[in-house]
């Protein structure tokens, strides 16, 4: 008998093993609460930020990138592009289209950051070209509308979009963008 008043003393010195446990799984479980509770929270604070920047973003690109200025006092600043052989889309069997360009721009900076943007300008200038059939290019009328496509096409991957209002022949060449003129040197459809 005298051992179990031992045992009881001894217990009630220290808290029993299964409130201990008891206490550090409460312990746990709301230190797990609250970092859950902080991280939805921040996550919900996040996405409120993330959203007014991108209200400020869409307001940013809603401006019209700034306006092209020519100086006529500085010899022209050209960008020669390598040969393009594609074959064109099927009109009257197969046929390919041989040309070589240059781009005319309004200064050398703009050439050096087109010269940056090549490979995407390459790929979009090939998707364009082998998209047209040989009856499109055939007239002169054919090879301006091509011409202006292109520049196009330069001025959008410079981040100059094309306006979604039709554009009239009286619009000075720098109101597109920093691309002003696309010159063939060689057109050859065979």
């Amino acid at each position: 008998m005298s051992k179990a008043p031992a045992k009881a003393e001894a217990v009630e010195g220290e808290a029993p093993k299964g409130g201990k446990k008891k206490m550090m799984m409460i312990i746990i479980v709301v230190v797990l609460v609250l970092a859950i509770a902080g991280g939805a929270a921040f996550m919900l604070l996040g996405k409120k930020k993330h959203a007014a920047d991108g209200e400020d973003a869409e307001e940013d690109v809603s401006h019209e990138p700034p306006k092209v200025k020519v100086d006529p006092s500085k010899p022209p600043v050209f960008v020669p592009l390598e040969q393009f052989t594609v074959n064109l889309a099927p009109d009257e069997g197969e046929h390919f289209l041989q040309s070589t360009m240059v781009l005319r721009v309004a200064d050398a900076k703009v050439g050096d950051s087109l010269k940056l943007y090549m490979p995407e300008l390459k790929h979009r200038m090939i998707m364009l070209l082998s998209s047209k059939k040989p009856s499109e290019l055939a007239t002169a009328e054919g090879r301006e509308v091509l011409a202006d496509e292109i520049k196009e096409e330069a001025n959008d991957v410079l981040g100059y979009p094309p306006s979604p209002k039709k554009k009239s022949k009286r619009n000075r060449p720098e109101d597109d963008g920093p691309v002003l003129a696309v010159l063939f040197n060689q057109f050859i459809v065979q």
